[in-house]
């Protein structure tokens, strides 16, 4: 039987998908070097300790298997620090890629999922946003996730890769089955850090900028629960089986929520009070950033089924509680 090959499946995102894939009978290898992974998420796969900035190891973990596709979640994510370290960012996101695609062109692999990111429209110029709207970057990491998907493009050209890039807006939630969250070290994912305001193990939560043109000041959001985008991913995968032909698709609802909301609904579902400090905004922080999901429904048939803020919230609430 063939396998699915997932870099950075003990990941946040990666494990659910990898559940997910498991779920729905696949047989799935996970590779991943645990730097932000847990091993404990990866639970009926098979894991193989590696790290994609070592080709040999990369090329390893297709020796001996019948790979049928790639799915590639394993980057560095953080905004704020690729402000701060873009050589890193520049360095681990783009040398793994071309590590990855370098082995799984060796091993005959010509079905990939990408992994990618909302940031790689830069400031909207329209909302929601499409996935014909420009393409402008304007941090380090949202470059890396830009260039790979130009990588592709030429992969696709040049060796007949097929791929569906997955430009995700604000993945959030836990497993409703309460087996696997989000645990992210530093943690900067609003709902995380919300929780663990009220919980203690913070001081504050902190708001960053409440003067923005929007209702209440606040930036306004599109999350998606985590589930949802793995059952995309599960999706994307069948439909390049069933008709070859690379994808760009955005996985958001087109529903936003500014962060005073997210509060609110967050002491809803705890009963309990959120403590905040206001600060400035952040460098590259937009208004508003929501997504459509037209084209998601329209080629993937996907329909998002736990992504209601409280969903949202209370299954990340109920991960959080189990400490």
């Amino acid at each position: 039987m063939s396998q699915i090959l997932v870099a950075g499946g003990a990941g946040y995102i990666g494990s659910h998908t990898v559940k997910e894939l498991r779920a729905q009978g696949y047989d799935v290898v996970v590779f991943d070097d645990l730097s932000s992974g847990r091993r404990d998420f990866v639970r009926d796969a098979e894991l193989v300790v590696g790290d994609l900035m070592d080709k040999e190891a990369v090329r390893a973990a297709f020796r001996g298997r019948d790979v049928a596709a790639v799915l590639h979640f394993a980057s560095l994510i953080q905004v704020g620090e690729s402000y701060l370290h873009p050589r890193r960012y520049y360095t681990r996101n783009l040398v793994s890629s071309l590590n990855l695609l370098d082995a799984l062109l060796e091993a005959g692999v010509r079905t990939m999922i990408f992994s990618s990111s909302a940031a790689v429209y830069g400031v909207p110029l329209r909302i929601p946003l499409t996935e014909d709207h420009p393409l402008d970057p304007f941090n380090p990491y949202g470059q890396t996730k830009f260039m790979v998907e130009r990588i592709l493009q030429d992969y696709d050209r040049a060796y007949g890769l097929k791929f569906v890039s997955l430009r995700y807006f604000n993945a959030s939630g836990a497993d409703p089955d309460g087996t696997l969250g989000e645990c992210h070290d530093p943690e900067t994912h609003l709902i995380p850090n919300i929780l663990r305001a009220v919980t203690g193990r913070t001081e504050a939560l902190d708001i960053f900028g409440e003067d923005f043109p929007t209702p209440d000041g606040t930036a306004v959001r599109d999350y998606i629960h985590v589930t949802d985008l793995a059952a995309a991913h599960v999706l994307a995968l069948k439909k390049l089986g069933e008709a070859p032909r690379s994808e760009f698709i955005n996985l958001g609802t087109n529903r936003g929520y500014s962060v005073r909301e997210v509060i609110a609904a967050a002491e809803r579902v705890t009963g309990r009070t959120v403590p905040v400090r206001v600060k400035p905004r952040r460098e590259g922080d937009v208004p508003v950033l929501l997504a459509s999901k037209d084209k998601a429904e329209r080629v993937l048939a996907w329909t998002p089924r736990y992504s209601d803020l409280e969903t949202i919230i209370g299954t990340a609430w109920a991960w959080q509680r189990k400490g």
